[in-house]
């Protein structure tokens, strides 16, 4: 995000999104199966779930959420203005 703006510069920061957040849904994922003995398949389920036991505020748990939103939007990212619209998001 430090780059000067370029199409390539955008659509790999998207890109980096895209892996980050599923590695990090999958980590939560396990951590509830390992340690909650919760069992989630999917990221919303998981977000809510690590609400329900503490570990995240409803603003983050809403931030999470809204997070999954844009991951499921980056598979439209030939669109310009969706693609836009989730590099815009992305420093949040």
């Amino acid at each position: 995000m430090q780059q000067p703006f370029s199409v390539i510069i955008r659509d790999a920061a998207i890109q980096r999104f895209e892996y980050t957040f599923e590695a990090f849904w999958k980590f939560i994922k396990g951590y509830l199966r390992t340690k909650e003995g919760i069992i989630s398949n999917s990221p919303k389920s998981c977000f809510r779930e690590v609400f329900t036991v503490g570990m995240v505020n409803e603003d983050e748990t809403i931030k999470l959420l809204e997070m999954t939103d844009d991951r499921n939007m980056t598979s439209h990212t030939y669109k310009e203005e969706v693609a836009q619209i989730i590099y815009g998001k992305l420093e949040e």
